[in-house]
């Protein structure tokens, strides 16, 4: 793994440290604020760049929510003929210009950069240099403390090596048990408000099941996964989280899906300004 994502790892370590030189000039450069914003800044530039991706993302899920009654269709007709179902629908997605997997593209272009992080901190918490991050940067970042915890421990780890770190167990879980449901709680948000908003409820289709069904998932999965990450990892996913849930809300209230609560919610307030020329309906 140190060997396939070595170059990344000195990429992210590099934009941390620049980073962390620039708050240095603002908070002590060993202190939480300094590498906890850095981390933070990290993941901004990170979502920034992956707009034009999360673009498509918004384009796929709506093209696949107006093909779901196709693909239903498809499904009903050819339920006994697997390989004619599938290149039934290979033909919709085309005829379309929709790729399902679009909808992963943030997800995966980000994975690389969540790994990379995971991996710096860990190196960090054993104490080894790691990318850019030579002996001083090393110590600063293991001095660093967000709300007494150290950047590098996790919920897991022995009180012996939390306190090697100068905090204490308590500290450390106390923080990580609120970040974990803060994560938990904007992704399930994030998720309930993508269903109950921005979602044709005239159309009952079996990808509203599936998005209903991952709005309770990943909340869990979060908070399983989330007692293993390291603390400077949950502030990584704690701000793509929010950073998420905003951009949803933005795109949600200026480009909503047609049919949606959302979209009603947009017209009553086009025509309330006097700018609904059209119909609500068409």
């Amino acid at each position: 793994m140190d060997t396939i994502l070595g170059p990344l790892y000195k990429a992210v370590s590099w934009i941390i440290v620049q980073f962390h030189s620039f708050y240095s000039l603002i908070f002590d450069k060993n202190s939480g604020w300094a590498w906890g914003l850095s981390i933070v800044s990290l993941v901004v530039l990170i979502r920034i760049c992956l707009i034009p991706l999360f673009v498509k993302q918004i384009k796929a899920t709506r093209n696949m929510q107006v093909l779901q009654p196709k693909m239903k269709a498809i499904q009903e007709r050819y339920k006994s003929d697997k390989q004619r179902q599938s290149e039934e629908m290979m033909k919709l997605y085309k005829e379309s210009g929709t790729n399902p997997l679009s909808s992963c593209l943030p997800i995966l272009a980000q994975s690389p950069f969540f790994i990379s992080l995971y991996q710096v901190l860990n190196h960090i918490a054993q104490g080894r240099v790691v990318g850019v991050i030579d002996k001083p940067l090393l110590e600063s970042a293991r001095e660093a403390h967000i709300f007494g915890a150290p950047l590098s421990v996790k919920f897991m780890d022995s009180a012996s090596k939390v306190e090697a770190l100068g905090a204490t167990l308590t500290d450390v879980r106390v923080v990580t048990v609120i970040m974990i449901v803060l994560m938990s709680a904007s992704q399930f948000y994030t998720q309930r408000q993508l269903m109950t908003k921005n979602v044709d409820l005239t159309v009952k289709t079996p990808f509203m099941q599936q998005q209903k069904m991952l709005m309770y998932v990943f909340p869990i999965m979060f908070a399983v996964f989330g007692i293993n990450f390291p603390v400077g990892v949950l502030v990584y996913w704690l701000t793509t989280n929010v950073w998420t849930m905003g951009q949803q809300m933005f795109v949600i209230r200026r480009n909503p899906t047609p049919g949606s609560l959302a979209f009603k919610q947009r017209q009553e307030r086009l025509r309330a300004k006097g700018k609904l020329k059209e119909d609500p309906e068409e």
